[in-house]
């Protein structure tokens, strides 16, 4: 469950917020405690209290007393928008700035990602039918 190389309470903390961005944890849902944390993956109780602590300075999870954590009403779009800059700063301004250097203007980058948008749509529309579903 927990191979990777960041520390385990960061881990904890990515997976929670990959469930609230992926709807799997919808707002106002409650999580599981650090207790059922700590039986679940065999962990220190410790470490799964360090990640819903960082969670809380985030504004992504609350605290009812005596009942657990809960996340936050507008968790999601908090996520969503952090998640945007952070794919502005960490991906498109390097592949812009790659472009500056090897001479690629940015209208033709921006028509190869149009273009494979538009493929990947495509394939999608295909594997919704092939699946029996109607997008």
């Amino acid at each position: 469950m927990f191979d990777g190389r960041d520390p385990i309470y960061l881990q904890i903390a990515d997976q929670i917020r990959s469930s609230i961005l992926d709807g799997t944890l919808q707002e106002e849902e409650q999580v599981m405690s650090t207790t059922q944390y700590a039986t679940t993956y065999r962990i220190n109780p410790a470490t799964a209290a360090k990640a819903f602590a960082e969670l809380v300075d985030e504004g992504v999870l609350y605290k009812r007393r005596g009942v657990g954590m809960f996340v936050a009403t507008g968790a999601r779009s908090a996520l969503q928008a952090d998640g945007r800059e952070r794919f502005f700063a960490e991906v498109v301004d390097p592949v812009v700035d790659q472009a500056h250097v090897l001479g690629i203007e940015v209208a033709d980058v921006v028509k190869r990602i149009e273009d494979r948008a538009t493929r990947l749509g495509s394939e999608g529309e295909t594997r919704g039918v092939a699946q029996g579903g109607a997008r």
